[in-house]
């Protein structure tokens, strides 16, 4: 079974930053790209950012720039550093783990994609 847990949500003023991490358990991780998403009261949950396997990133157009994803496989970890942030950032953030094994191809936005999730954690900023 695996298992996502995620940590480093808190409440930032805006242009501050915040590190979220995930660490995951269960799979070869290193095998599997790595995704965030997010989701703002009585918004559907959207894509934030995505790590393939071998390292590649993708990003939601409003966060390229401030948002850097990554990971250790060493560690079985993904992280997310967020910087500059702005109050409509504020969301429960979500780790998720695609279900493609060694996938190599550039789609990574649909949640349909994922098939393990962690808890949430929840990031606000302020004005």
């Amino acid at each position: 079974q695996v298992r996502l847990v995620e940590s480093g949500g808190g409440l930032v003023q805006a242009g501050g930053s915040l590190r979220l991490s995930c660490a995951s358990s269960g799979r070869t991780f290193s095998s599997y790209a790595m995704g965030w998403f997010r989701q703002a009261p009585g918004k559907e949950r959207e894509f934030v950012a995505a790590i393939r396997w071998s390292g590649s990133t993708f990003y939601e157009d409003s966060v390229k720039g401030r948002f850097t994803i990554s990971r250790d496989n060493a560690k079985n970890t993904v992280y997310l550093q967020m910087n500059s942030l702005k109050p409509e950032d504020t969301a429960v953030y979500y780790c998720a783990s695609d279900r493609r094994q060694y996938y190599s191809g550039s789609y990574y936005t649909p949640a349909s994609l994922y098939d393990y999730w962690g808890q949430g954690t929840q990031v606000t900023v302020s004005s």
